[in-house]
């Protein structure tokens, strides 16, 4: 068996086979959960623009649902290049992201501009995912010289670095504003299943993350 500072050494001078191997697994593996995240994703995409309570925030998720759907194409393309049958990898991260989006859906009240605040922030979680996830394929890709992988994985890692940025602009624009003059008006509504019970005695305050 090579000493370790030998295969160190073949590693960064790729000459390392064991290792080439070893990263087109992983490559492998990754891809695959990819392809569940994106395919899950598109679903998910279609269910936040249906709760969303503004055409504008709704119109966003279902632009990147398309968005999403060629992703998920550019993805069967690699499977084709590097000659592996296209299937999916369950991952548990993506699983728990969209959870917690349809979470948020319940928690919130139906047309109020807290629940497109929330959707946006549950959006944005699933994008760094997706970002962390398209740069350690690309990194692989790279390393691997996929250099037809590498170019696909560029583009949608770019592309979702954009949307990130677009949902930023949108909550930033207008939804966080308007969602806490809604907050300071109605304190509590937010909270769509809140039923707070009180007698004449009582002295209650409402109020939640967005109020006091």
């Amino acid at each position: 068996m090579a000493a370790l500072a030998d295969r160190i050494a073949s590693f960064f001078s790729g000459n390392d086979s064991t290792t080439d191997e070893g990263l087109r697994d992983l490559f492998i593996s990754e891809l695959k959960s990819v392809y569940y995240s994106e395919k899950r994703a598109v679903d998910a995409l279609g269910d936040q623009a249906e709760a969303s309570t503004t055409d504008e925030v709704g119109n966003a998720f279902l632009a990147h649902q398309e968005q999403s759907r060629i992703q998920v194409e550019r993805l069967e393309e690699i499977f084709k290049i590097i000659g592996i049958k296209t299937e999916t990898r369950t991952a548990d991260a993506i699983d728990g992201l969209i959870s917690d989006a349809k979470r948020v859906v319940a928690d919130t009240e139906s047309g109020s501009l807290t629940r497109d605040a929330a959707l946006i922030i549950a959006a944005q979680k699933i994008e760094h995912y997706e970002i962390a996830a398209y740069g350690s394929l690309l990194t692989l890709a790279k390393m691997l010289d996929f250099n037809q992988s590498t170019e696909l994985l560029a583009r949608t890692l770019e592309e979702e670095k954009e949307t990130d940025k677009k949902l930023t602009i949108l909550a930033e624009s207008f939804v966080n504003t308007r969602s806490k003059e809604e907050e300071d008006m109605h304190p509590g509504s937010h909270h769509a299943s809140r039923h707070v019970a009180h007698g004449a005695d009582s002295n209650v305050t409402l109020g939640g993350p967005l109020g006091v």
